[in-house]
């Protein structure tokens, strides 16, 4: 419970009401009164019911899909509480969309990823708070302080509970990173739950589209843990997991991944994929009536309401890590 008096605000868009009321709930603090809806034509509009004049204001809101639609929200509740005089605006963004669009792939391609850095500066945010953004150098293209979370101690404590260490032999298990890019991160997890690590070698033909390649590592016999930072169509994660079994021979395969965007064929690819657990944390919602029973969600609310009593309080945020 925050001991700062009552000087701090918290407000929400549509992205995802329910991670916002428990951040709420987590912190002792009622959700500020504001209505945000959309026009006939689709245009956004943000009412604010009560005074931010001068107060430490938090705006949680997922880019995720639709994700224009969420992004135009959360640009317009800034503007909104700039104009009412809040004394400084946080940007809660669990999951940061358009964190793909991180360089330049071929000629003449944006990088959007710094557009919506620019965008989310200019219309008045003073501070950014996310989790696991696809790159971590998307950092540096903000111009403004940047707290950025990491999902893997959730999921350490996840498996060290479900596989823990004097039960099963974790010579037994390996981590997998699912591509080179995400070799960093799944070391570090894997240096945490105390197991080894492979590598799935992909060659991706064109987007949303791979070709698995090869394995990398020993992983026959052996029970994997895929790990990325994003689900998206989950056409890698499973190509990965069917791989990981027919080439290199694994016993059997999880998955996690923080942000579960599952668009398109996911769910399906999902349920007929060898993959037989997929976790992922709710910075983005799950459909209510989720068609796979094989995913699972994990409650990271908890982590943001402790760095936003934190930043509210003026301390370091290290002990979250």
């Amino acid at each position: 419970m925050i001991a700062y008096g009552d000087n701090i605000k918290i407000f929400c868009g549509n992205s995802n009401p329910s991670f916002a009321q428990t951040v709420c709930k987590e912190l002792g603090l009622a959700m500020g009164q504001g209505v945000v809806q959309t026009f006939a034509d689709g245009e956004v509009s943000v009412s604010l019911n009560e005074t931010v004049r001068g107060a430490d204001v938090f705006l949680i809101q997922s880019t995720c899909k639709p994700v224009n639609n969420n992004l135009m929200e959360l640009l317009v509740m800034i503007d909104a509480c700039r104009r009412a005089s809040a004394g400084r605006i946080t940007a809660v963004i669990p999951y940061f969309g358009y964190a793909r669009q991180d360089r330049k792939a071929k000629s003449r391609d944006p990088i959007s990823a710094k557009l919506v850095a620019n965008m989310l500066t200019a219309a008045g945010a003073d501070r950014v708070l996310t989790m696991d953004l696809h790159a971590a150098q998307i950092q540096g293209f903000f111009d403004i302080p940047v707290d950025h979370l990491l999902g893997n101690p959730t999921f350490v404590k996840y498996y060290l509970g479900k596989f823990p260490e004097n039960v099963y032999n974790h010579d037994d298990f390996v981590v997998v990173s699912p591509d080179v890019g995400s070799v960093a991160r799944a070391r570090a997890f894997a240096a945490k739950v105390h197991m080894g690590l492979a590598i799935v070698d992909k060659r991706r033909q064109k987007a949303n589209e791979c070709e698995v390649m090869n394995v990398i590592g020993d992983v026959k016999g052996k029970t994997c843990i895929l790990f990325d930072d994003m689900v998206d169509t989950a056409g890698s994660l499973c190509n990965a997991a069917n791989a990981l079994v027919q080439i290199g021979g694994a016993k059997e395969v999880y998955a996690c991944a923080t942000h579960g965007v599952l668009s398109g064929p996911a769910f399906d690819r999902i349920n007929k994929s060898t993959i037989k657990e997929l976790i992922v944390h709710n910075t983005i919602p799950l459909p209510e009536d989720c068609p796979s029973d094989k995913i699972k969600q994990l409650d990271v609310a908890p982590i943001f309401a402790r760095a936003i009593a934190h930043i509210h309080g003026g301390t370091s945020i290290a002990d979250l890590f």
